[in-house]
């Protein structure tokens, strides 16, 4: 009933998207609110590294990930490259196109990756790269907040670092025209 209320809450204030940590609500509330749900989810995965660090436990993102994709999540976390976890570059990579992955020819419910955990203007282009599109999400905190001359300076710099990505211009190249990704590398 709370999540529900707050789903309400959020789609009332004009909100675009709700979030719901999986290991949190579980798969029944995730069906619950999937099933109520007029927003897409953003479906966040804290705690996955208690389930996937020892290779003991047998969970892998692409086989985890598909139960929530079932269950209604649009958008999930993947890490993201050069993160300041665990995971490797390999396992994000493996994971983003799992979601990629249809899992129906008449209803794919592929989901959007989700990029997280240290994300800076140096990991655009193998975002990118394995995404095989611009249609991702980068949660990019420090990376944006950290920049030397502010936050709107951080933004245009990360901006300007997935634009060269997309255009396959090398990230250093591109920053001679651009003051604000040239003091982002600087910085990271």
């Amino acid at each position: 009933d709370e999540m529900r209320r707050r789903h309400d809450l959020v789609r009332d204030c004009g909100g675009t998207c709700v979030m719901v940590n999986l290991t949190g609500v579980g798969m029944s509330g995730m069906i619950d609110i999937g099933r109520h749900t007029e927003l897409p989810i953003h479906a966040h995965r804290a705690g996955w590294g208690a389930l996937t660090r020892d290779p003991l436990l047998g969970w892998s993102y692409p086989a985890w990930s598909k139960l929530w994709r079932l269950a209604g999540a649009d958008h999930m976390h993947v890490n993201g490259f050069d993160n300041k976890f665990t995971e490797s570059n390999e396992s994000v990579a493996a994971s983003v196109a799992s979601l990629k992955d249809p899992l129906f020819g008449n209803s794919p419910m592929c989901a959007v990756p989700v990029f997280s955990s240290g994300q800076t203007v140096r990991q655009a282009a193998a975002t990118l790269n394995a995404a095989g599109s611009p249609d991702v999400l980068v949660t990019a905190g420090g990376g944006i907040i950290a920049h030397p001359d502010g936050v709107t300076e951080g933004v245009k710099a990360m901006r300007q670092a997935y634009d060269a990505a997309m255009q396959g211009v090398d990230v250093e190249v591109y920053a001679k025209e651009y003051h604000e990704l040239t003091a982002a590398l600087a910085t990271f």
